[in-house]
């Protein structure tokens, strides 16, 4: 909880770099209708993956720094040394990511989906998925950057890490808004999405705590 409220409290003072992945999520959804062309079937379409896209690269944005802050200050090393286990720091870290990037996020799609003449139903099973989804992109992402901690150049490796990780949360993600659209139920990509979900939060704050403990040897 301490690192929660400490990470929170940075991210309120910080307010124009945690509103970062934000604004890039809003501005690079809204090209895609200027691009495309005001075509409603057009939009709707291809509405889920295109929110889907922009909501994984906005992930991506901050989660570079996740880690990388505190270790540059010696805060990550302390973390570790506390008499707690580095998975309790792990799903701390990747918690406050997702309140401060993936919950604006998935707040924001339903006036996205509006964009993209979205129906009511598919609005609402974007914001299921998304709510699925973007927990899974944070522990990834989280896991990303505790492997690249301290490397050169190691925010293109991190994308090269995640975004393959992240693929199948992308695909069952942008189904399942699709597979409403098209009037069949979406139960079995939420299905294996939350799976997936679950998968994730169990695996990932190991291997995150695993990765720490190994960059900061």
């Amino acid at each position: 909880m301490a690192v929660l409220m400490r990470d929170l409290r940075l991210a309120a003072r910080r307010r124009i770099e945690s509103l970062l992945p934000l604004v890039f999520f809003v501005v690079a959804v809204s090209l895609f209708p200027l691009g495309v062309g005001p075509e409603p079937q057009t939009l709707r379409l291809i509405a889920p993956g295109v929110v889907w896209v922009c909501a994984l690269l906005a992930s991506m944005l901050s989660v570079n720094s996740l880690y990388a802050t505190d270790h540059a200050d010696g805060s990550l090393e302390q973390m570790l040394l506390a008499p707690h286990h580095p998975v309790v720091i792990a799903s701390a870290k990747a918690l406050s990511h997702w309140l401060i990037t993936g919950l604006p996020l998935m707040i924001t799609a339903p006036v996205i989906g509006l964009l993209f003449d979205l129906s009511s139903a598919t609005l609402a099973t974007l914001v299921a998925g998304l709510l699925l989804g973007t927990p899974i992109l944070s522990l990834l992402g989280g896991l990303g950057a505790a492997l690249t901690l301290g490397l050169r150049s190691g925010g293109m490796l991190l994308i090269l890490i995640v975004l393959p990780l992240a693929t199948p949360a992308l695909i069952f993600g942008a189904g399942a808004a699709a597979t409403v659209e098209t009037g069949l139920s979406a139960s079995g990509h939420l299905s294996l999405l939350g799976a997936l979900l679950i998968a994730t939060a169990v695996g990932a704050p190991w291997a995150t705590a695993a990765a720490l403990r190994i960059s900061t040897e």
